[in-house]
């Protein structure tokens, strides 16, 4: 790799308009773990595709690498070098524009830097609704979330960013433009490199445009927090509510007492609808007009409680109180990071494994002294399986164990056929990871596919794969 330095930069800002390259910012080299700090000094903002074609053929002739940003929430160190050759540092955030929106085909075209909270106001005044929904939507861009496949609490009805977007447009490695911004439902012609780029980190190509789905929005909603006996009831009463309310469900979310007790510590203000429970289940239904909400929610706590799945419960009775739920869901990250994580764990698993994954997860974690907090996506399969240390301790008083603590879970999550990344992605701090978990046909593959597109091994060096 060659440098991105002075030189480098001088011989680039010919061929660009004035004030596109900068000496980079700390948000720019900053994650928000604080755990990958990354180097490069210059950093390039374009305009356009056009733009972005220019900077990265460059790149790729001078055997500069490329590390994109988009809004730098990504939790896996994938926007960030922290050692060897410095590179140089491509930032989206102007390219942030709604290029058009087809509300009676239900697509919306968003530039690659525009913010998830824009996409959904945008879509929102064309009487739409774009459920991509995470709780940093007010700072992700939408290039982050398709080259990380996102996903967030709505994928149990609407799947993540690949079923979400409809077409691509992209920068390949050697600056010629993929024009894949499509609007067809259907289009079978040969390979599909929309699914190929998203969910790649930025290592097989740029990602500058996409055409994202719409959808009717939901005339109602009804939500519910739930107290349940355990995980394995939840699961139980996932069901059941399918059975009650197919293709209706929006959120099923786990939360723990482990939750709770965070929540109470970090974030005293916070007005928490329940303050004791074990396991609570956070139930929302996104329904049409025709449907009465309070009788079908109603419904399904009558039957789940006959039946033992439900031992308490509070339906919400106003859009405000409905809020209140989510604020409290929402706020279980923040509420986290005030604690300090010893080692966090972003898993999905086959839902029918969850409920003992979780007992023998438990087991196995019991000798290190630490408290678990398991929360999350449960419809989906996805949890959020975080260690905190004990009463008393911080977190740097196992840094000795951190990595075992992983290896147990990641292993434990291997032999139920589950994944060690399920919306986070692989980014630099996965690598060894992928290198141990994944299937040997699959990495093969990965990595001829890298070549054959970026030979040079310029776009996001050492993310997903490492350096060869």
């Amino acid at each position: 790799m060659t440098p991105a330095d002075a030189t480098f930069a001088q011989g680039l800002s010919l061929q660009l308009p004035a004030d596109t390259l900068r000496i980079a910012e700390p948000r720019h080299l900053t994650e928000p773990r604080g755990k990958f700090p990354g180097i490069g000094r210059i950093v390039a903002l374009p305009r356009n595709v056009r733009e972005v074609s220019v900077i990265v053929a460059a790149c790729n002739a001078a055997g500069v690498g490329v590390v994109p940003i988009s809004g730098g929430t990504g939790l896996v160190g994938g926007q960030t070098i922290v050692s060897g050759v410095p590179p140089l540092l491509l930032s989206l955030e102007r390219m942030s524009g709604i290029r058009a929106i087809h509300a009676a085909e239900n697509v919306i075209i968003a530039e690659a830097g525009a913010i998830l909270a824009d996409v959904h106001a945008v879509a929102e005044e064309a009487g739409r609704l774009f459920p991509l929904s995470l709780a940093s939507e007010g700072t992700a861009r939408i290039g982050g979330l398709m080259s990380t496949n996102a996903g967030g609490v709505n994928v149990l009805r609407y799947g993540t960013a690949r079923d979400l977007c409809l077409g691509l447009e992209a920068v390949m490695a050697d600056g010629v433009i993929f024009h894949g911004l499509r609007r067809l439902r259907k289009d079978n012609t040969g390979y599909d490199l929309r699914n190929l780029l998203i969910g790649s980190e930025g290592t097989l190509g740029i990602v500058t445009a996409a055409s994202l789905k719409l959808f009717p929005r939901p005339a109602q909603y009804a939500t519910a927090l739930l107290q349940v006996p355990g995980p394995s009831q939840a699961l139980d009463l996932l069901t059941l509510t399918q059975a009650h309310a197919s293709g209706m469900v929006e959120g099923f979310e786990l939360i723990s007492g482990q939750s709770l007790r965070f929540l109470k510590e970090t974030l005293p203000d916070l007005r928490l609808p329940v303050r004791d429970a074990e396991w609570l289940v956070l139930l929302e239904l996104g329904l049409p007009a025709v449907v009465g909400a309070d009788a079908m929610l109603e419904a399904i706590f009558v039957q789940a409680m006959e039946e033992g799945l439900v031992t308490d419960g509070v339906l919400a009775r106003s859009t405000q109180q409905r809020r209140e739920f989510w604020a409290m869901r929402e706020s279980i990250p923040e509420a986290n990071r005030r604690i300090g994580a010893i080692a966090s764990h972003d898993i999905s698993l086959p839902l029918g494994q969850i409920a003992a994954f979780i007992e023998e997860a438990e087991t196995a974690l019991q000798g290190f002294g630490i408290r678990l907090n398991c929360f999350g996506h449960l419809g989906d399969g996805n949890l959020h399986f975080n260690a905190f240390p004990a009463v008393g301790r911080v977190r740097g008083d196992y840094a000795s164990v951190a990595a075992g603590i992983t290896r147990v879970v990641h292993d434990l999550v291997f032999a139920h056929e589950g994944s060690f990344s399920a919306e986070h992605g692989v980014g630099r701090a996965k690598v060894e990871d992928l290198e141990l978990y994944g299937d040997p046909a699959k990495l093969a593959a990965m990595r001829a596919i890298k070549a054959a597109l970026d030979p040079k091994g310029i776009l996001n060096p050492g993310a997903v794969l490492r350096r060869p």
